[in-house]
Parts: C-alpha cells; sequence; structure tokens
C-alpha cells in the first residue's frame, strides 16, 4: 500500500488544470503573435515567435523554482523581494531606456543590448506576496474591530505607496492601475469592514467619475493638466469617449481594433487571413487579431480559457485552506483579471487605452515572466498542501 501512495505522489502534486489553461493560452498566444507580425510585415515573424518560445521556456523554469518553497519560505523572502523590487523600481528612474522613453514618454525599461526588461513586472509578484504577509501578520496579531481594521488598512498602504509613487514617477499610469487593482481585491478578501470598504470605494468613484467630467470640460483640461495629466491621456480619453472622432488620428488604434474585431463576425475569417491594420496588434492589441481571425466564437473560447484559469486558482484556495496563500492567490487572480478586462475592453471601445497587455497572449518577456511566476507561486500551494496532505496519510497508515 505504501508504494502505491508513492506512485501516486509525483502526478497528485502538480495542478494540471491550471498548467493545461497556461499551455492553451500560449497556443492562443503564439498563434496571435505570429498572425500579427505577418500582416503587419514589420519584423521576422519565426524570430518573434522563438524569443516568445524562449521567455515560456525561461518562465517554465522559474515556475519549476518557485514551487519548491513552501509558505514558511515565501513568508521569510517576502520583505527581500520587496526591497529588491523597490531598489529596481528607482534604478530605472536613472538608466532607463531613452529610445522608449522618447517614444512613449514611459521611464519604466532597462535596455540590456538587444533586450528590453520592465522591472515593474519583477514587482508585481513581490508586492503580491508583501501584501499576503502584512494582511495575515495583522489578522493574527488583532481581532477586527472599526479602529483595528483602519490600522490594517493604513498597513495595506505603506506598503503600497511606495510603489505606486515610483510608478508614477516613471510616467506608466497603466502598470500603476494594475497595482491598485491587487491592493483592491486583497482588501475585499482580507475582513476589512464594509463600514470602511463602502465609504473609500464610493469616494474613489467619484473622483474617478469627476476626472471624466473634468476632460470633457476646457477648464476641467487645465486643472488637470495642474496635477499632471498628460496631452496623451487627454487623447485617449477623447477616443474612449469618441472612438469615431479622429479616425485618422487619435481614435486610428481603437477605430481600426474595433474594425477588425467586427468584422471577423461569427466564425471569424481564418487562421493568418487578417485583413485590417492595427498598430501594435502584437502586443496591446493582440486580442484584435483574435476577434479578426476566429470571430465571436474564437474570443468568447479564449475568455473561457481564462475563466477555466481563474476557476482552477480559486479551487485552490478553498482546498488548501491557508491564509497566507489566500491572500497571494488573490492578489495573483486580480492581476489577471484586470488586465484581462481592461485589455479586451480597450480593444472594443468599453474602456480607454491604457497600454494593457494580455496575460500569456501579448508579446513580451518580463510580462510574460511575471505572470509566470505568479502563477508559480499559485501551483506552490497545490504542491505543498498535497505534499503535506500525502506524509500525514503515511503517517497515519504506517
Amino acid at each position: 500500500m505504501a508504494k502505491e501512495l508513492n506512485a501516486e505522489e509525483p502526478t497528485s502534486r502538480l495542478d494540471y488544470g491550471i498548467i493545461l489553461s497556461v499551455m492553451l493560452l500560449a497556443l492562443v498566444g503564439m498563434a496571435a503573435i505570429y498572425m500579427s507580425i505577418v500582416h503587419a510585415g514589420t519584423a521576422s515573424p519565426m524570430r518573434a515567435l522563438i524569443m516568445q518560445a524562449v521567455w515560456y521556456i525561461i518562465g517554465g523554469v522559474g515556475i519549476a523554482i518557485v514551487i519548491q518553497f513552501d509558505a514558511e519560505q515565501l513568508w521569510r523572502i517576502a520583505p527581500v523581494l520587496y526591497g529588491i523590487g523597490i531598489f529596481l523600481l528607482i534604478a530605472v528612474l536613472f538608466l532607463y531606456d531613452r529610445n522608449v522613453a522618447a517614444s512613449t514618454g514611459a521611464k519604466s525599461w532597462f535596455k540590456f543590448g538587444p533586450i528590453t526588461f520592465q522591472p515593474s513586472e519583477v514587482m508585481k509578484p513581490a508586492y503580491i506576496l508583501m501584501l499576503g504577509r502584512a494582511v495575515t501578520q495583522h489578522n493574527t496579531e488583532y481581532q477586527h474591530s472599526v479602529k483595528n481594521d483602519w490600522r490594517l488598512l493604513g498597513t495595506m498602504l505603506l506598503w503600497t505607496l511606495p510603489v505606486v509613487a515610483l510608478m508614477l514617477l516613471q510616467k506608466d499610469l497603466g502598470t500603476t492601475l494594475v497595482f491598485l487593482a491587487i491592493f483592491s481585491g486583497v482588501v475585499l478578501v482580507s475582513g476589512i469592514t464594509w463600514k470602511i470598504i463602502a465609504p473609500v470605494a464610493g469616494v474613489a468613484a467619484a473622483v474617478g467619475g469627476s476626472a471624466i467630467l473634468l476632460v470633457t470640460q476646457s477648464w476641467g483640461r487645465q486643472l488637470l493638466s495642474t496635477v499632471g495629466f498628460k496631452a496623451y491621456q487627454f487623447a485617449r480619453i477623447d477616443s474612449w469617449l469618441n472612438p469615431s472622432g479622429n479616425t485618422t488620428g487619435d481614435s486610428f488604434q481603437l477605430w481600426q481594433s474595433m474594425k477588425a474585431i467586427g468584422s471577423g463576425q461569427l466564425t471569424g475569417k481564418g487562421f493568418n487571413h487578417l485583413q485590417v491594420v492595427v498598430p501594435v496588434q502584437e502586443s496591446d492589441m493582440v486580442f484584435s487579431a483574435i476577434g479578426e481571425a476566429f470571430g465571436f466564437i474564437g474570443a468568447a473560447g479564449l475568455i473561457l480559457l481564462y475563466f477555466l484559469l481563474i476557476y482552477q486558482m480559486i479551487r485552490v484556495i478553498f482546498d488548501t485552506k491557508n491564509e497566507f496563500y489566500a491572500y497571494i492567490t488573490t492578489g495573483v487572480i486580480m492581476m489577471i483579471v484586470f488586465h484581462v478586462f481592461e485589455n479586451i475592453g480597450m480593444n472594443i471601445g468599453l474602456l480607454p487605452l491604457t497600454g494593457i497587455p494580455l496575460p500569456f497572449i501579448s508579446q513580451g518577456g518580463s510580462f510574460l515572466l511575471a505572470n509566470m511566476l505568479s502563477v508559480g507561486l499559485v501551483l506552490s500551494m497545490r504542491y505543498h498542501h498535497t505534499s503535506y496532505m500525502f506524509s500525514q496519510e503515511q503517517e497515519g497508515f504506517q
């Protein structure tokens, strides 16, 4: 009997549902990148596929390393990883790629020869770990009350504000919103009372709504300009509010994306039969390639794959019942969900363009690596929980 248990251990410790979902997303991503680059004719599609495959291999190695760390080890290294992430975010303000900054305005990329790297992507899993540790530690030491919940919210903000401030200094609003989404998700499951969450969320919604209204007024634009809004940000909101207003200028990218998705209709035009030109289609606008090639059915199938991945992650939380891991997985889920919602939303005109890529699909090495490492954190839960349960079963049998 003991030998039978040992034979089952290796397969039971890995969550193949999550692994399969990521592999299917990878296949869709490789196909979409290939179609986009062939259609654009601006680069070598095979070179792009090889580079993306290399990053997937690096990410796979990263997952294999991450799952070796159990909850206790992740707890200990969380502050170290957070500190390294903060250091990189500071360093990139001085050592950023000048060419990228000149074209996008963002000081958020390192350049090492032909390779560019975005340190904020490394910061995402580190921030998730640190936030999970902070919430778990607080809930262990304090009972929930309005006073203690304010203390918890303050603690979470202490770990969040340095990251947000550095991202704003890099002029990367899109990634800033990702960190705020992670923060919001962990707040919702941290046990903080709705007496605090409801008014804070109301104030945030009021501020966001007021900002959009101010954009529509000339005096409002002047006011927003004084607090740091840039011309390209106004242009993105203008194109979102009126996508058909300037289809040869600021609204061109959004208008072309909507045209491509609409032209795919129900079943699409088929693999590698793209016709509509969409700028940066292999990265931020990759969903438009999927919509045009595979139609509504293909786009819906992609969303279903994301749903299955998120479902598998949520199931791990309920199976393992570990508070620290639960906050980590919540952060990972919120990161992925926000990216999916924002990217697809901006491709179809539901949300403003923000430069948010699509997880496991869009071209980009550092972004893909961050997603793979984050998935590794979730796989670590199942890996070590099943190992623990297996050892308990063996002791009971003996």
